[in-house]
């Protein structure tokens, strides 16, 4: 690969979007797996790391991009030509991303992926499909028959969320905040606009609430769990303070529960990678927008804006 170059989004100062960039091939080296990168996640994570406004940030410059797809050149570990998902082992925080064409990752960072697996859905699934898993089964413990409400429903995970409180037995409600939406909350939920939360709009109190955008809609959304009720708390796309009034809190009952999938990755990982057979075979949907690397900009403003449908992923192919 001497000599070679290859392109990288390339991340000069927080707070700026990476520029594209040549720089040399990798060279492959022990205890690690030289990858061709054909598609890469832009989560709202990556855009934390971006910003500068996460715990654990790289030393500048660096390569974003915590989770990408792509198929082994050289490897001690894996075999060469293998389809493979690449996260995890500080990719896109501590050490140089997958925003790139060409990327060396640890062997460790290194997950098989089926044949024929879309790289797209392969880079994005695992993240909302860990997150709604680990929220519907282990933090809300969603059970047959219960009423539960998830905002943010037509979003990545809460689409994801939504799909797997219905298949636990649960009657949902999807909330979201933009008229447009309505129609990208997955059936069987009922769809609901956040600006008209009511207890008549969600045919009385739920059971569990599962939030995935924060802000303002998670206080109108705590104020319809039943007491004793639980809700479970994922994002923080629509602002990331809750202000409560401790004494209706507690008067309320309702538990309050954080889903952190960097603390459950590997409690949810069999149950998650089991579900990538649905999402491929269009039991479950999670719907994923592409954009070549050199629009990451208009990448960038249609996650931060809440216009993106499901996951937004780079092109690399």
């Amino acid at each position: 690969m001497s000599g070679e170059m290859s392109r990288a989004l390339v991340l000069e100062e927080f707070g700026s979007l990476p520029r594209l960039m040549d720089r040399p091939v990798p060279e492959p080296r022990a205890g690690h797996t030289l990858v061709r990168m054909l598609a890469a996640q832009v989560a709202h994570l990556d855009l934390n790391v971006v910003d500068g406004a996460f715990g654990i940030l790289p030393d500048l410059p660096a390569v974003p991009g915590t989770n990408g797809c792509g198929v082994v050149l050289a490897s001690d570990s894996h075999p060469e030509g293998a389809l493979v998902r690449v996260n995890g082992k500080g990719l896109g925080l501590r050490r140089d991303g997958c925003w790139r064409d060409h990327a060396v990752v640890p062997d460790a960072a290194v997950t098989a992926v089926p044949d024929g697996t879309d790289p797209a859905l392969a880079c994005s699934f695992f993240t909302p499909a860990g997150t709604a898993w680990a929220a519907v089964h282990d933090v809300a413990a969603v059970r047959p028959g219960e009423r539960v409400l998830v905002t943010g429903a037509s979003g990545a995970v809460g689409a994801l969320t939504v799909q797997l409180a219905a298949r636990a037995g649960a009657e949902v409600i999807g909330v979201v905040g933009r008229p447009a939406k309505l129609a990208h909350v997955p059936a069987p939920a009922k769809a609901v606009l956040a600006a008209e939360l009511s207890p008549d709009a969600v045919g009385g109190q739920i059971d569990a609430l599962i939030d995935t955008v924060g802000g303002l809609v998670l206080r109108d959304c705590l104020g319809l769990v039943r007491p004793r009720g639980r809700a479970a708390l994922v994002g923080y796309t629509a602002g990331r303070e809750l202000t409560l009034d401790l004494a209706d809190w507690l008067l309320a009952d309702v538990a309050l529960l954080p889903v952190n999938l960097m603390n459950r990755g590997g409690e949810v990982a069999a149950d998650v990678e089991g579900l990538q057979a649905d999402l491929t075979s269009g039991e479950l949907t999670l719907p994923i927008e592409r954009h070549a690397p050199d629009r990451l900009a208009e990448a960038v403003r249609r996650l931060r804006t809440g216009e993106a449908i499901g996951r937004v992923v780079l092109d690399l192919s």
